[in-house]
């Protein structure tokens, strides 16, 4: 990271792409733990996984009906059925051993019952009478209420060629396959195979907890009522469900007041839960910018000092000696929205902190360019960007007849605005809202980022674009 000493002088102005780098060099990987099943949904897998049996493990029968020889069935037919003496059931669950299927013989047998021996075939029950002596069965029969218990004859009215809706032993997987390979997000489908295998567990790198929390004393929670001066928290619920949507285990806490106390002695309770804190707010030249005056006093001791507090104990240490082990810095990025940012580490563990603006556009535009990667990152996952395309840029809707002034954006800052994109063989996108980063109305109809980058002051209609997907 840089000096802090080039950041209090406002020596230094980064680029996105640095300060994404020096992010995601400082985040690791979280330990691999053993999770059950349904908790390792949307981890990423460790290990590679190997069938221990096959699947499925015996052949059995993919539809209700009977169990035959199919050399017994080769003539039936409408006018001509073929009579077969009914020796039982085989149900799921059972052995499928207690019955032999031999010459004109056959077995009743449900869906996922083995085959018993004997049989080579499965007669569908609606291609028979059902054992009813009339026309072809809808249905079978329950067992208790079955002609003659699950005896009698059957007539067959079709034939079935060996092999017909039987599901083969391995005819899944193969003991010895590779199940999974290390590497793979467990979603449902990759669940139900490890359970189908027999695997209760699977070894994983965790979802990462994260803590968000918002600053300001002019926020009020969503359902309270409002008094003079106050707005309703949106960065914290915003960001907690961005966090989510990453893949995150997330902590969202209330809004803090702008008191630097007050904050440490919050920070310093949530550090128990955290891998990952992201607050929101406090991080411009304001006054009453509470986490920068929370957090950078650590920045102005001696490099000697810090390294000396880091050695004592860590038992009795109060709120404000915890957040003091920390390391943040306040950066100027050259971007819009977003230009204040803070990255760090606090706490006995190091934990990673990114502090981010307060304005709803500018944090979410950093949480979707910083947390999200971080996010991901922590996982193992490979993948750690939303997707970029390119797309035409055309007006937004509504603009009239009159085609509206090209896009703008300020020389020497990349510029992310909101649009909205249409894919397809010639994609496109338009802006939607204007480039306030308060204008949280229009964030909530926009699907994309329109992005101008560091050399580009005019952005003609018409013309093409970078487009970060946010869908």
């Amino acid at each position: 990271m840089s000096s802090t000493t080039e950041q209090a002088t406002g020596a230094r102005t980064w680029s996105v792409a640095e300060h994404l780098d020096d992010i995601l060099t400082a985040v690791q990987p979280l330990e691999p733990i053993e999770l059950n099943l349904l908790d390792a949904q949307g981890c990423v897998l460790v290990e590679q996984v190997t069938v221990p049996v096959a699947l499925p493990p015996f052949d059995n029968s993919s539809m209700d009906g009977y169990a035959v020889r199919a050399a017994d069935t080769e003539r039936a037919s409408e006018a001509s059925p073929a009579v077969l003496t009914v020796i039982g059931d085989v149900a799921a669950g059972s052995s499928g051993t207690e019955l032999t299927v031999g010459p004109g013989r056959a077995a009743r047998i449900m869906t996922g019952a083995p085959l018993p021996p004997g049989a080579d075939a499965v007669v569908p029950v609606e291609w028979t009478d059902g054992g009813t002596g009339a026309g072809p069965a809808r249905t079978m029969a329950p067992h208790s209420a079955a002609p003659q218990g699950s005896g009698g004859q059957v007539r067959v009215h079709l034939p079935v060629t060996p092999h017909a809706h039987v599901r083969a032993r391995g005819g899944d997987v193969c003991a010895g396959d590779v199940a999974l390979e290390a590497g793979t997000v467990l979603g449902p489908p990759q669940i139900a195979l490890l359970s189908a295998i027999g695997r209760p567990a699977a070894r994983v790198r965790p979802r990462p907890r994260v803590v968000v929390l918002s600053t300001g004393s002019e926020l009020a929670q969503p359902g309270e009522e409002l008094a003079a001066g106050q707005i309703y928290d949106s960065n914290s619920f915003a960001l907690a469900a961005a966090a989510k949507d990453a893949g995150a285990i997330v902590y969202r806490v209330g809004a803090v007041t702008d008191d630097a106390e007050t904050l440490r002695a919050t920070i310093e309770d949530q550090l128990i839960r955290a891998d990952l804190l992201v607050t929101t707010g406090g991080v411009s030249v304001g006054a009453y910018d509470v986490v920068k005056e929370a957090l950078t006093s650590v920045a102005e001791e001696e490099p000697e000092q810090r390294e000396g507090e880091a050695a004592e104990g860590e038992e009795g240490e109060d709120a404000e000696q915890a957040v003091h082990r920390a390391h943040v810095d306040f950066r100027t990025l050259a971007m819009q929205p977003g230009k204040p940012q803070g990255f760090g580490t606090i706490g006995p563990d190091r934990t990673p902190i990114l502090t981010l603006p307060g304005n709803p556009v500018s944090s979410y535009v950093s949480f979707e360019l910083f947390v999200r990667p971080a996010i991901r990152a922590m996982m193992g996952l490979a993948d750690l960007h939303r997707p970029v395309v390119r797309a035409t840029l055309l007006p937004p809707h509504g603009a009239g007849d009159e085609e509206p002034a090209p896009l703008t954006s300020p020389e020497g800052k990349r510029q992310f605005l909101r649009g909205t994109y249409t894919g397809g063989e010639r994609p496109e996108v338009r802006p939607v809202g204007g480039s306030g980063s308060h204008l949280i109305g229009a964030l909530a109809h926009a699907d994309a980022l329109i992005v101008l980058p560091e050399t580009v002051t005019k952005a003609a209609w018409g013309g093409e674009v970078e487009v970060v997907l946010l869908g």
